[in-house]
């Protein structure tokens, strides 16, 4: 068994887990009571040194907590996607109270990502078939971009601050790009139907669902900047290049027993990726763009490289630490817990 580090959050079922992008020692974690249904929610930020994981500071909301982001430009702050709709932004350095509280969605605020390039602007989306764009210094929204029905997820391009994607219920991948004008389309760029089936062969024993399902979560590529990952009720991660979008997947990815709730594509390796699912597990994947390619068949079929099945509940959250060696991921699931292990070591061929 390999080294694996945990911390419980009782009375709380997590929902997201954030590393630091300043400190390998520090993470965040979201969560809710009873399971996000009803009751209150808690941040807890906490730190990492010799005696394992402590608690550095808890903030309390009236609502359950969904998802987080730090902040691009204050090391102590972070963001919080609430059940009431509202997003808060909270201070490690400040007791208590969120410094800012931004609230315009009319349902759950289930996303939140902070602009990794101008670090400027943050985005959240919301049940309410919304996305909006927010500068932390104004409390109402730059901009609201109408998707029509429940987001779950939204993000940014890593290398560009305009475009900014979200998937949702009605099983599309959306690619806003800001700079556009602000036409009946509100910036929407690019529409994928995620389970259209491929408009070419798929290889033997490579059939997913075709039939629609809801998009849970999904992920840019840290190198390839084209290239996002997307995960939900279907159970099959799929890879699109949105250069392309009538293309169809680039990679298949299957092996999860239940919904994809969490992607994270490493930011060490450029075919990497991880999975978090209802299934409980979480799994190692190469997308396979680095194999060998079957000119028969253009989809790739993801290879599963690893397994954690520690959790003993939903995983709803995975994470990678962006310093050190680059292995270091963290996950939470609804069992109360947050585990911090080596995927290097799953890469070596140790289990967990």
């Amino acid at each position: 068994m390999a080294s694996m580090l945990e911390f419980r959050t009782p009375g709380f079922n997590p929902y997201a887990v954030k590393y630091s992008p300043y400190y390998d020692s520090r993470i965040a974690v979201a969560s809710a009571a009873n399971y996000g249904i009803v009751g209150n929610g808690r941040l807890f930020c906490l730190a990492l040194g010799p005696q394992g994981i402590q608690i550095e500071k808890t903030f309390d909301t009236n609502d359950a907590q969904y998802d987080l982001a730090w902040s691009e430009i204050n090391e102590n702050q972070l963001l919080v996607a609430c059940g009431d709709g509202s997003v808060k932004l909270y201070d490690i350095k400040v007791n208590e109270f969120p410094v800012m509280n931004f609230h315009e969605h009319k349902r759950e605020t289930f996303s939140v990502a902070w602009s990794p390039v101008t670090k400027d602007t943050f985005a959240s989306s919301s049940w309410d078939g919304t996305i909006k764009i927010w500068s932390p210094a104004r409390k109402e929204a730059l901009r609201t971009l109408p998707v029509g029905n429940c987001t779950y997820s939204t993000s940014y391009c890593p290398s560009n601050p305009n475009i900014v994607s979200a998937v949702s219920t009605d099983s599309h991948l959306r690619i806003f790009d800001l700079r556009t004008p602000v036409n009946a389309q509100y910036h929407l760029t690019t529409k994928i139907p995620v389970h259209q089936p491929p408009p070419f062969p798929l290889p033997p024993g490579v059939a997913p669902p075709a039939m629609p399902a809801e998009i849970l979560t999904h992920d840019w590529n840290k190198y390839r900047d084209t290239i996002i990952a997307t995960g939900g009720v279907d159970r099959v991660i799929r890879t699109f290049d949105i250069r392309n979008p009538s293309a169809g997947p680039a990679s298949l990815i299957m092996g999860h027993e239940y919904a994809v709730r969490r992607l994270a594509w490493s930011p060490h390796a450029a075919d990497i990726l991880l999975s978090a699912s209802y299934d409980m597990t979480v799994r190692l994947w190469t997308d396979g763009s680095t194999m060998a390619t079957d000119h028969a068949y253009p989809v790739r079929p993801g290879v599963q490289l690893g397994l954690m099945n520690r959790h003993t509940e939903f995983v709803t959250g995975v994470d990678w630490c962006l310093f050190g060696v680059g292995g270091w991921v963290a996950t939470v699931g609804w069992d109360e817990r947050l585990l911090l292990w080596d995927a290097n070591q799953m890469l070596r061929g140790k289990t967990y």
